[in-house]
């Protein structure tokens, strides 16, 4: 479904009679499949020019196309609106005649924008209408916000941020709401959106206040603030989330909902006491960097069409395993929206839901009123569902209702945290649930981990040395003289070398063999060899398969698999 942008966008091209329904359906639903913006499909599919589009956006508002390449700002203009609300917006002062405030957008047809802008300016707004590469590239121009104006932030700021003069609650209150906490933070958030981490790690220890994003999986260090600031900084985090910030001996969960260029962003909050302060880390859920398409996880064609083939059976389970961080969930959304068809009734019972889509009835798991994923199950069953998802097995009440709801005609969808495939099985059978009843339901288990690809941008070929051979475990000639890759580092790539991350995995299809084996208590070793044996491609040769491909590094496959 469409948001109400890109809607307007809809309208505005059938109005014009620019294209047809059936040529915008069919343009809508690329847009669902791959992720990509509703525009940029219109463009891919050549039906109009970012030019025209831009042109068409402008007419509809009565407004004009503003060239922001030629364009002469003033400072006093640009200091109409201060940079996090610039950011947030997406947008950009260009001009003021005493009374109209005249903006640049990157969502010019979302006209709640106009409307709180002018509620927080107190000004009349006209929206111009942009190309959003030079409205990005000014707002960074004007509004800079990277790791160089925090270094200049932290030398501008004061230090004095002592917390041996908080007498009262309020008085903290008061030191996390100044304005050079609330910038710091504001700066700290989105430079982590925009370099799309997946966490944000602040951390007190006795000396130092260590503030740390992961991306792509690996965590890397922001300039480290004065050990003073981490008592106002994690209260300002605290405050934002909802969190009682005189409560200081216990855990506590919270959420941040931010808008970062027009776009929603949530955030999860977990604050965890330590012996030098608060721990707080901050899950980042921005849907528009991921991409929910299965094509687009990197796994093998042969895995990803016997994948499908299971997806799409009328019952039974596929557990997809691996540690935290492996990407579970994403594969998850990924399945569930290729099946997400107005003929099926989805339900998924999640902890927590990470996010929303359209069509799919989701529960979130709360154990603190009793609604734990085996209650949860249960409650679904009489739904008249078509397929479940399941969060997690966490217990053998739940394995047990979960292989009921597959027996009843129902297909179901959930996770473990086991080391392969094949120790799924055995995971189960000490659970306590009856090997019949897996040989009965189980249809496959899937077992991921998420490496990081080598960056396109400073890609770098090179002769692998019998050293790195011997360590992965082949020969030369069984890489056929092919070379291996590596990134140099680069602008693109913050000098790391990686850019973005895949999937490699091992899938075991169940087959009579297997059952056969599971029948009879076959231990792991025994399943996996004979998994091996029917076809099953390892997570390491899957790996090795990716560094022969030049998409990872051997350093990246040793680090997440074993022989």
């Amino acid at each position: 479904m469409l948001d109400s942008e890109s809607q307007s966008l809809k309208d505005i091209i059938l109005g014009e009679g620019l294209s047809n329904e059936a040529q915008l359906q069919e343009i809508e639903e690329e847009h669902e499949r791959t992720g990509k913006s509703f525009r940029e499909v219109l463009i891919n599919y050549g039906i109009l020019t970012d030019a025209k589009i831009l042109e068409l956006i402008a007419n509809s508002l009565g407004s004009e196309v503003f060239d922001l390449v030629r364009a002469d700002v003033t400072k006093k203009v640009i200091d109409m609106i201060d940079p996090e609300t610039a950011r947030a917006y997406g947008v950009l002062p260009v001009d003021f005649d005493g009374h109209t405030l005249k903006l640049v957008s990157r969502n010019p047809l979302n006209y709640q924008i106009s409307e709180e802008l002018h509620f927080i300016l107190g000004h009349d707004i006209q929206i111009l209408v942009a190309p959003e590469n030079q409205i990005d590239t000014s707002i960074e121009k004007y509004y800079p916000a990277d790791v160089g104006s925090v270094h200049d932030m932290l030398s501008e700021m004061s230090t004095d941020f002592s917390d041996e003069n908080l007498e009262s609650d309020k008085d903290l209150e008061d030191l996390a709401n100044q304005a050079p906490i609330v910038r710091f933070v504001d700066v700290i958030l989105y430079q982590a959106i925009k370099d799309q981490a997946s966490d944000v790690h602040f951390e007190p220890f006795e000396k130092e206040f260590r503030i740390r994003y992961r991306v792509d999986g690996a965590l890397y260090e922001m300039p480290p603030p004065p050990k003073s600031l981490a008592l106002p900084v994690i209260s300002r985090v605290k405050i934002m989330s909802g969190l009682n910030i005189s409560e200081r001996r216990r855990p506590q969960d919270g959420r941040i909902q931010l808008k970062v260029r027009g776009k929603p962003i949530d955030l999860r909050v977990s604050c965890l006491p330590t012996t030098f302060g608060e721990s707080v880390v901050l899950r980042i859920l921005d849907r528009g960097v991921v991409n929910l398409d299965l094509e687009v996880l990197g796994m093998g064609q042969d895995v990803l069409d016997k994948l499908r083939e299971m997806i799409h059976l009328p019952n039974g389970i596929l557990v997809i395993t691996g540690p935290t961080g492996s990407g579970k969930t994403t594969t998850l959304y990924s399945a569930l929206k290729e099946i997400n068809t107005i003929d099926e009734k989805l339900l998924t019972a999640e902890d927590p839901v990470e996010y929303d889509i359209e069509g799919i009835i989701q529960l979130p798991i709360n154990d603190a009123t009793g609604m734990t994923f085996h209650r949860a199950l249960r409650a679904f069953l009489r739904q008249d569902p078509d397929r479940i998802m399941v969060g997690e097995v966490r217990d053998l009440e739940t394995a047990k209702m979960a292989i009921e709801a597959s027996l009843t005609g129902h297909f179901v969808f959930s996770t473990l945290h086991t080391n392969d495939a094949a120790g799924t099985v055995t995971r189960l059978i000490d659970m306590g649930v009856e090997p019949f009843l897996i040989c009965s339901s189980l249809v496959g288990v899937l077992s991921q981990r998420l490496i990081r690809r080598v960056c396109k941008n400073c890609k770098t070929a090179y002769e692998p040395t019998d050293e790195e051979l011997e360590r992965m475990g082949v020969e030369r000639e069984d890489i056929g003289g092919k070379k291996f890759y590596y990134g140099k580092g680069c602008n693109t790539c913050n000098q790391t070398g990686y850019k973005g991350r895949k999937a490699i995995c091992e899938l075991l299809a169940m087959s009579n063999p297997l059952i056969e084996l599971i029948s009879k208590n076959a231990p792991t070793s025994v399943i996996r060899n004979k998994a091996i044996e029917l076809g099953m491609r390892t997570i390491r040769e899957d790996g090795l398969q990716a560094i022969i491909n030049g998409e990872t590094t051997v350093d990246e496959v040793l680090r997440y698999t074993t022989a």
